[in-house]
């Protein structure tokens, strides 16, 4: 590998380390840091540098995955299964508040139907990894509107193993029956593992568990790499995998696990944000601005107004119910990968959501740290 890739990458992990000292000093999310500086080195941004792609890609893709995995580890099966069962109905609600703003946006802008549909799908989900990584650098991964943050993200990674098959397929123009298989083993494969996540989680934990550090590291990294790949081939978010492989390691082992696993976390996540912010030319900012931001507010309203009947139902009090709110603002690696598909259709899609998402991933951790 020439030597001025490792220079490179040394240069930019030691840049995120100064971000991240900057944070702790200042006492904020390092995350908005973080997504500046992918911006600024970044194609078209103020010092653009040849990073390995490749290796940062790779990198970004192993942070979501290892952010949810670790959030995951938080619960057992049974609170899982809980979670799912009262929260339903905030699901439901987090769908009627948030995909019409994006739709009826769509629309606004005299996109075709399809373009539109597809921004309703970017201003719906929710950023798993933005979210993960704020309420573990806050601490509030036991905090009472947890369980309510985590229902929401849960339902919302499962209905993305329905919506991104059927949204690719409508993209080829195929018919309904083309849709029908890739969807059913979607939404199998979800089951099977959310199955054997909640059923069989205590029997594999005994399985990992190993007096060796060293082994325990392995097994459960290599699991987890594994599980999200599997979950990705079949048309599952490799998030949602993780977060299940997470559930389904529970006891001593879990606590083993975070303590090992804690630090590739911190540093692939902080190369997936980077990643995000270099993928953002800035030159295409300036013209969609205006409407995401607009789009932004109504769309952190909605999700705030989400987050708090979804706590409230939980009996929560208010300020508690505010946190699961604001939590919720934040999107990110889902609604970029949908904007992704329908850059072939409606150029000014990707733009628009780049805009939407900087915005929103950089106002949703501020947020989050409004009310303690």
């Amino acid at each position: 590998m020439p030597s001025h890739v490792f220079i490179e990458l040394g240069a930019a992990i030691a840049g995120l380390a100064v971000l991240a000292r900057m944070a702790s000093r200042w006492g904020v999310s390092a995350i908005p840091l973080y997504l500046m500086a992918g911006l600024a080195f970044g194609n078209g941004g103020l010092a653009p540098l040849n990073l390995s792609t490749s290796f940062i890609h790779i990198g970004a893709e192993i942070g979501v995955v290892l952010l949810l995995f670790m959030l995951g580890l938080e619960y057992t099966g049974e609170e899982l299964r809980e979670s799912l069962r009262t929260g339903m109905a905030g699901g439901i609600a987090d769908l009627a508040l948030n995909f019409p703003p994006g739709l009826i946006a769509g629309l606004l802008l005299k996109w075709n139907v399809l373009a539109a549909v597809l921004l309703g799908g970017i201003t719906y989900i929710s950023s798993s990894g933005v979210i993960a990584k704020v309420l573990a650098e806050r601490r509030r991964l036991s905090c009472p509107e947890t369980p309510s943050i985590l229902s929401i993200l849960v339902i919302e990674d499962l209905a993305m193993a329905i919506y991104l098959p059927v949204a690719g397929v409508l993209l080829t123009g195929e018919g309904a029956a083309s849709m029908a298989l890739p969807v059913s083993v979607a939404i199998g494969v979800a089951g099977l593992v959310l199955l054997v996540a909640i059923r069989y989680g205590q029997r594999i934990s005994r399985l990992i568990a190993h007096e060796s550090d060293e082994v325990v590291l392995l097994t459960t990294f290599g699991a987890v790499l594994l599980v999200a790949g599997l979950a990705e081939a079949f048309q599952v978010s490799a998030a949602i995998g993780a977060f299940l492989t997470g559930i389904a390691v529970s006891g001593p082992i879990a606590q083993q696990t975070h303590r090992l696993l804690a630090p590739l976390r911190d540093l692939f996540a902080a190369l997936f944000f980077l990643f995000f912010g270099l993928q953002i030319d800035p030159a295409t900012l300036p013209s969609a601005l205006p409407f995401a931001i607009g789009l932004g507010v109504v769309t952190a309203a909605t999700k705030i107004a989400t987050g708090y009947w979804t706590a409230r139902r939980a009996a929560l009090d208010r300020r508690a119910c505010f946190r699961a709110g604001m939590a919720l603002v934040a999107r990110g690696e889902f609604s970029i990968v949908i904007a992704g598909l329908g850059a072939v259709i409606e150029p000014r899609l990707g733009p628009l959501a780049a805009a939407y998402v900087l915005f929103l991933a950089v106002l949703g951790p501020i947020l989050a740290r409004a009310i303690q």
